[in-house]
């Protein structure tokens, strides 16, 4: 079985790009209209594929048209998908994405995806136990969180949980899971009465603090640490945040350090923003090994 499994949403984008947002009442031009694959779950899926990794996913899409072309995408980019569920009851998720100068803003509409249970998790309990590491977004209903982050916590499977879209976490959930990565809008839903430095002393080793082009920050048990982001021209920030999960998986799965996966992380999401689309700019193993910021220590 895979060594990464993927639970989350998988979703189609609906991408606009324009000069400015339009305003309250007001229609502009655009310039541009794509129809892209996405959903955090599998963009991070498919980020985890791209850099080497052995990858399932989990998740739910609908009986449309879309159902079956997002499928197809992960199977295309060598991503098990026998845990893919198809349901009646929704249409197949979407986003309604508007890039302009090279940042989004996002309209999110889960359909089949909030038709993942708890029970779902149950049925896949012994599923579960073959994986190395399990990566889970907030783009799943809460409770259905929960149940995977506690039941890994006590069997020993290593979780990523990116807490996006930003809600109210338990704080037990977030002490549960192996590492957890908010970007800085989303600490600040999480965590209102801390400071930056007070999450990262608070979290050791576990809370990721991804900070675009500032870098990530962990503390590693005696300090705080950042690690720079590469400094590129961006032309589409929207998956960003999940090639740097997937490829933080990546890393972690080859047995390398946290710094050195974060490092690895920041490099992939480089890379990503340099081309338009969520999957479409995610990078391939090969792509990473030809920059010139690529460690060969890194050894994947």
């Amino acid at each position: 079985m895979s060594k990464i499994m993927v639970i989350g949403s998988i979703s189609t984008d609906f991408v606009v790009l324009t000069d400015r947002r339009p305003q309250v009442g007001e229609t502009v031009t655009g310039n541009d209209f794509q129809t892209t694959f996405g959903g955090k779950g599998a963009n991070q899926a498919v980020a985890s594929a791209r850099l080497g990794g052995d990858v399932s996913m989990v998740g739910t899409v609908g009986t449309d048209v879309f159902g079956s072309q997002l499928i197809q995408n992960l199977a295309d980019n060598g991503i098990v998908t026998d845990n893919v569920e198809r349901v009646t009851e929704k249409p197949s998720g979407s986003a309604h994405i508007t890039i302009a100068d090279g940042d989004n803003s996002i309209v999110y509409i889960p359909g089949a995806n909030n038709e993942m249970t708890v029970a779902r998790i149950e049925q896949l309990k012994e599923t579960l136990l073959t994986a190395a590491i399990v990566i889970v977004q907030n783009e799943l209903p809460q409770a259905v969180i929960d149940e995977i982050i506690t039941f890994c916590f006590e069997n020993d499977i290593k979780t990523i949980y990116n807490p996006a879209p930003a809600r109210v976490v338990a704080a037990e959930i977030l002490e549960k899971a192996t590492y957890f990565t908010p970007n800085e809008s989303e600490f600040h839903q999480l965590f209102p009465d801390l400071t930056i430095t007070e999450g990262l002393e608070k979290y050791p080793n576990q809370l990721i603090l991804t900070m675009g082009s500032k870098g990530v920050y962990f503390n590693d048990g005696e300090k705080e640490v950042q690690i720079p982001s590469y400094k590129v021209v961006p032309v589409d920030t929207t998956g960003a945040g999940d090639t740097f999960n997937g490829a933080f998986a990546v890393a972690l799965s080859k047995g390398m350090s946290v710094q050195s996966s974060i490092q690895f992380g920041n490099l992939a999401a480089s890379l990503s923003i340099q081309k338009m689309g969520a999957q479409g700019g995610m990078p391939t193993l090969e792509a990473m090994k030809a920059s010139e910021d690529y460690e060969k220590a890194w050894d994947i």
